[in-house]
């Protein structure tokens, strides 16, 4: 397609990015292998059918960062806009009713072939994840424990462009949460595709209604996807021009992190996501032309216990493992000083006036996270362990390894023998978070506290049965915040709530925390529009759920591209 680009008021943040182009590719690297294809299976597997797939809500492209960066999980629905709907609305208590926009037609791909999107293809997706009807009657064994849709009681077409949702519970930003957070769970499929094959899980059987079609997959290797020409979108901040820019889309796997740096320096790699504060300061003096951006997304770093079997359903075993750590002589050594050397709770630092900071923590708990190994064995002799014991970590092999050696001699110092068994991201997953086969420790990328998620999903993390619980958590006090929190009426009443939540998580010690370093997103100066948004790119735990909205409205300055030689 020829370049064109078209007048627009003056005056609007977005005017300093430029006129966008039509044309070009963006690169985008994965730090593992892309091994899940359809909405239906775990959100922990790595996933980009978000790609192609949409959601019936997005970000507002429109606000700009000062407002609202959308670098965090949770983005309130005040910055919220439709995507498949057009608008939505809460006639009476318990009611959510989105009107869908016309004129969307899914990829022209078989089995869908193009046909016009519809208020029928929403009840297909939530019937088959939640078995809620239309033939199915049980819901995906990957959803089943999902509580946020447990208060779902139906889900209806009242005509072609209308989807009526039925709740049990009756707050609007609940409702909201629930049905429209940051999940791959929200990605629609088509309904033939999966009558036709039955799952979506061969990439072959990829289509859907958004801006890319998956083109080529080479499993361990790389994903092609190439623009949609028959995209139904608008630019919202450039009303005329059509979506999308790019004609290209890549993933390379590259699991390796300095071969993904070097594939930065060279051009090859547009954007990645999740860099170590210490590579970045690297980055920054061999290559200053990269653009770094500060993510608070990550939570923090934490060394996981079945608190559900000996020694570490023993609330003296799980605090000695915490007092045995120095957590700021890591901050100090490891992390060069460019990490705060506090624990946290379930709530993000980053998230501000929510949750319960270290610094509001009283001193008696703040003794418990204290680096004192003489506590530590005091705390072990008293719960039957005077020699310590053995044990193991099932650890994600993408995982900080170093850090997690470091804690290793540290627990080595108090009698704990701790053997790392190194475990295939994917198997991981399927392991430890799905199959819940692991009888002691576990250590992944993304741990367990320090989350920017929404209020009501953030209760949920450690609520007895859920999906994410692989901490096997079971605590009825714990879990009467999650009731508390459904019976609030605004999100003023949800602070305190929460505020407890986090406070019983640190008092009870469910995890280990340690520390949560801030991560940077790199990005070619050349990629425009890209501002680190967590759903854009990131793979995180899974995979970007809104990769077609922003991948669609991110172009490539090709004129400062070639003049920098790429």
């Amino acid at each position: 397609m020829e370049e064109r680009s078209v007048n627009k008021p003056e005056g609007k943040w977005w005017d300093k990015l430029g006129e966008p182009q039509y044309g070009g590719e963006i690169t985008i690297r994965a730090n593992k292998d892309i091994v899940n294809f359809d909405p239906y299976f775990s959100e922990g597997l790595t996933s980009i059918f978000g790609g192609w797939l949409e959601r019936l809500v997005c970000d507002d492209w429109t606000v700009g960062p000062d407002e609202w960066d959308f670098r965090t999980a949770w983005h309130p629905a005040k910055y919220l806009r439709g995507q498949l709907a057009e608008s939505w609305e809460f006639p009476e208590p318990g009611t959510h009713v989105m009107h869908l926009r016309k004129g969307v037609h899914w990829q022209n791909l078989p089995p869908a072939n193009g046909r016009e999107f519809t208020a029928d293809d929403v009840v297909f997706h939530y019937n088959r994840l939640y078995g809620m009807g239309g033939g199915f009657t049980k819901p995906s064994p990957y959803r089943d424990a999902d509580v946020r849709f447990q208060d779902l009681i139906s889900v209806t077409a009242a005509d072609r462009y209308t989807v009526v949702f039925k709740f049990k519970i009756t707050n609007a930003d609940s409702i909201m949460e629930t049905l429209h957070n940051v999940s791959l769970a929200q990605c629609l499929e088509n309904p033939e595709a999966v009558r036709e094959w039955g799952d979506l899980s061969d990439w072959h059987y990829a289509v859907g209604t958004g801006a890319f079609i998956l083109k080529d997959f080479v499993p361990g290797n790389s994903a092609a996807l190439v623009k949609n020409p028959d995209y139904w979108a608008y630019d919202e901040r450039h009303p005329q021009n059509k979506l999308p820019y790019i004609d290209r889309l890549k993933y390379l796997i590259i699991p390796d992190q300095a071969a993904a740096l070097e594939a930065v320096r060279a051009g090859k790699i547009d954007i990645m996501d999740n860099v170590p504060f210490q590579q970045a300061r690297e980055m920054t003096k061999t290559n200053p032309e990269i653009i770094q951006i500060p993510t608070p997304r990550a939570p923090s770093k934490t060394l996981d216990p079945r608190n559900d079997v000996p020694p570490y359903n023993d609330i003296r075993v799980r605090t000695a493992l915490q007092k045995a750590i120095d957590l700021p002589k890591i901050a100090r050594t490891y992390y060069g000083g460019a990490v705060e050397p506090y624990p946290t709770s379930l709530t993000s630092k980053y998230m501000k006036g929510w949750g319960f900071p270290y610094s509001e923590w009283p001193e008696d708990l703040k003794d418990e996270y204290a680096y004192n190994p003489a506590g530590a064995k005091g705390l072990l002799a008293k719960a039957g362990y005077p020699n310590g014991f053995k044990t193991n970590v099932i650890a994600d092999a993408s995982a900080d390894l170093k850090l997690l050696g470091i804690v290793q001699s540290y627990l080595a110092e108090v009698g704990i023998e701790m053997e790392i068994r190194l475990m295939d991201p994917t198997e991981w997953v399927k392991f430890v978070s799905i199959g819940r086969k692991y009888d002691q420790l576990s250590y992944r990328q993304h741990g367990t506290l320090g989350h920017t998620y929404a209020p009501l999903r953030a209760i949920t993390r450690f609520k007895t049965g859920y999906a994410a619980n692989y901490n096997m958590v079971s605590d009825s006090v714990y879990d009467n915040f999650y009731a508390q929190s459904l019976a609030a009426t605004s999100l003023e009443e949800l602070k305190p709530v929460l505020r407890d939540a986090n406070e019983r998580i640190a008092r009870q010690h469910y995890t280990i925390s340690l520390l949560q370093p801030t991560t940077f997103s790199l990005c070619q100066a050349w990629v425009k529009g890209y501002g680190a948004q967590i759903h854009a790119t990131w793979m995180g735990g899974g995979g970007p759920s809104m990769l077609s909205f922003y991948a669609a409205r991110f172009w490539v300055n090709k004129e400062m591209k070639k003049k920098m030689g790429r």
